[in-house]
């Protein structure tokens, strides 16, 4: 049981980081008042290059620093689109989400299948040796980097001056730029932040929690992320817990599988029914549906009071901005 424990717990802080880095980028992004639906795009983009540059240069970091530049280049492009030449935001960050896609598979097909080490676990002392949770304490470095830098940047948002400066502009930007905010900087900024966390979501993905590349990696995190920060309200330590959930939903499809492997001598003994309802249970794809069939039954419950979104969405999310 401890080790069933363990392995899911492992599975969970895995599933959940790239949740929350790319809920994060969002959040940020949403918080000047730009709706960036590329999400899943700039992901692939991050993650492909993050591990073309690994497998090619040997070196890991050097595919977690490319795959960060090259989340910020989509989101940097998506901005200009829509910050400079007022494209529609949801058309252009669908767009950017097909781009990614398209491009990512392009560059990537040589490169499906074959092995990378990838990030080891780097044990704290002490701390990694408490029975079930120890596993916690035994994660890889960008692990432990990207916790720290998704506290620091909810730190920034909400305790500094250049974060009350994008929730300005994101709540009006017309009396943002009365005040003197460079509305248009901020809003680049905060798109292109946005994006450099999304690269380094895919990042993660390829090089610590999978270590390989495939097309469509991601998997649809991108698209979870940002449902996410609707579900947490705009708020950074309902977005934490957020991304904890559905990391387990994610996770809990390979403990099924597992635990209906375990249990294969006690199924076999159950009526055709019990064994129907079990092995629908733990089916592969319906276990794969399960964080997307939440995030529809969350969405549909959240807006039932749509007075709550509105008080803290951010006034002028999806806006254009005319100086």
């Amino acid at each position: 049981m401890d080790a069933f424990l363990t392995t899911l717990i492992a599975s969970v802080v895995l599933a959940s980081i790239p949740l929350c880095l790319a809920g994060m980028g969002e959040l940020i992004t949403e918080k000047a008042g730009v709706l960036n639906l590329g999400v899943e795009g700039m992901m692939l983009l991050g993650a492909v290059a993050a591990f073309v540059v690994a497998f090619e240069s040997g070196s890991l970091w050097a595919g977690v620093l490319i795959g960060v530049l090259v989340g910020g280049l989509a989101a940097a492009l998506f901005a200009f689109l829509v910050v400079r030449l007022l494209t529609n935001q949801v058309a252009t960050g669908l767009a950017l989400t097909i781009l990614g896609a398209g491009l990512s598979a392009l560059i990537g097909v040589k490169y499906v299948g074959l092995p990378l080490a990838g990030f080891e676990p780097v044990a704290m002392p002490l701390l990694s040796s408490i029975p079930v949770v120890g596993v916690l304490f035994a994660q890889g470095a960008p692990a432990y980097l990207s916790i720290v830098l998704v506290v620091l940047l909810a730190v920034l948002l909400y305790r500094t001056r250049v974060g009350l400066m994008v929730r300005a502009v994101g709540e009006s930007p017309t009396v943002a730029h009365t005040i003197g905010y460079d509305v248009v900087a901020v809003r680049y900024g905060a798109t292109i932040v946005g994006g450099m966390l999304s690269g380094l979501a895919g990042a993660f993905v390829v090089l610590v929690q999978f270590k390989a590349w495939q097309e469509g990696i991601t998997g649809g995190i991108g698209w979870i992320a940002v449902a996410l920060v609707v579900f947490a309200t705009w708020r950074p330590s309902r977005l934490f817990f957020g991304a904890l959930l559905f990391g387990l939903m994610r996770s809990v499809g390979f403990a099924a599988q597992a635990a209906s492997q375990s249990i294969g001598d006690w199924l076999v003994a159950q009526p055709a029914w019990v064994r129907e309802v079990v092995g629908f249970l733990t089916n592969a794809q319906v276990l794969n549906a399960l964080p997307y069939v939440a995030t529809i039954v969350v969405l549909c419950w959240i807006s039932r009071d749509w007075r709550k979104i509105k008080l803290n969405a951010p006034a002028s999310l999806s806006q254009p901005f005319l100086p």
